[in-house]
């Protein structure tokens, strides 16, 4: 075990986390089911967050708490403003002033507050996140993508990149956290492989895994289902719930509401940029306020297939696999037709 791998050992665990989910859920039963409840311990609180874009306000979030030590699902129609929210809380966008000169925007995380805080200085104080379109570097090797996400590398620095001696163990200590990771992601296989080489559901996986490289509290996933093969959706989900129990705390953005409802512990509803609804997933989803501003007039459709949550991992793997390879060989052969068309005019 490497000091930053995220199975952490009895001593190394948060006297303050919930590991067990039971207890956990028997705390969140008193908790008020109304936007913005408070919450026993928050590991992140936010207030007077607000974002518009020309005369529309995309976010408009008075007051939110998440839970430490919960998987907590952040759903709402498209637009609702999820994927801004994520923006501002991770310093990829920033939030506007008050109109009213009010109180500024504030959120803390941790007890720290990352108001206005740089992208890279989040990460920093362990909050991390994923995007719905992957980022991984198509041209990278996957250990290299890997190696990206890891921090305080000491060969970073320009006046000891030079000098050998001085970094190589803290890269063998990094390079062998990155590969027990890739293991648990079941991507072991694919180390020297380049990224753009995997399919869609394994790009997801890698991102996922990079993420944990640098030891995060909390991971944000935007729409971890997006794009992937609906028979993975069962490994994504215990990959997912391997992170809760073994410390860290998850936010993720959904549209699957079977997937929301199997692995969530705290829903929070958001429509119009607001919060309209929160609580547990088997209650919230009753909620009015939901029905309307979320499911709308189709809420008496069937919203997916239980079923893809018990999938077999392996035999979709192979499946993605296969279909990536077809993909492969009817791009070589219009190539290779294109060559023969250029040689016969010549």
């Amino acid at each position: 075990m490497t000091d930053n791998d995220p199975k952490k050992s009895d001593a190394a665990k948060d006297p303050d986390y919930d590991y067990d989910r039971a207890k956990l859920r028997k705390k969140l039963e008193k908790v008020d089911e109304l936007p913005g409840s408070a919450k026993p311990n928050p590991i992140l609180t936010v207030d007077r967050i607000t974002r518009r874009f020309g005369g529309i306000a995309a976010v408009d979030v008075d007051h939110l708490e998440v839970q430490k030590g919960s998987i907590t699902a952040l759903i709402g129609p498209n637009g609702a403003g999820k994927t801004t929210f994520f923006n501002l809380l991770t310093g990829f966008d920033i939030p506007d002033k008050p109109q009213d000169g009010g109180p500024k925007p504030h959120w803390e995380f941790q007890g720290r507050s990352l108001s206005s805080t740089s992208a890279y200085r989040v990460a920093r104080a362990g909050m991390v996140r994923t995007f719905q379109l992957t980022k991984a570097l198509s041209a990278m090797t996957v250990m290299d993508n890997m190696l990206l996400g890891s921090q305080e590398q000491t060969g970073e620095k320009l006046s000891r990149s030079t000098i050998w001696p001085l970094w190589r163990n803290k890269e063998k200590v990094i390079r062998t956290q990155a590969e027990e990771i890739l293991d648990r992601f079941k991507l072991a296989d694919k180390k020297d492989d380049y990224a753009g080489g995997l399919s869609g559901g394994q790009r997801k996986l890698l991102e996922m895994a990079r993420a944990l490289m640098s030891n995060p509290a909390m991971i944000m996933l935007d729409e971890p289902m997006a794009g992937v093969n609906p028979a993975l959706t069962q490994s994504l989900l215990g990959h997912i719930q391997d992170l809760r129990d073994t410390g860290t705390t998850v936010l993720f953005v959904e549209h699957d509401m079977h997937m929301v409802r199997f692995i969530s512990d705290w829903v929070v509803v958001m429509a119009e940029g607001k919060l309209v609804a929160e609580g547990k997933p088997g209650t919230v989803m009753q909620n009015q306020a939901v029905v309307d501003a979320y499911l709308g007039s189709h809420h008496d459709q069937d919203l997916g297939d239980d079923a893809v949550l018990t999938e077999d991992f392996d035999k979709a793997i192979q499946q993605e696999e296969a279909e990536l390879s077809k993909e492969q060989e009817a791009i070589e052969a219009y190539a290779d037709s294109v060559r023969r068309q250029e040689g016969d005019e010549n």
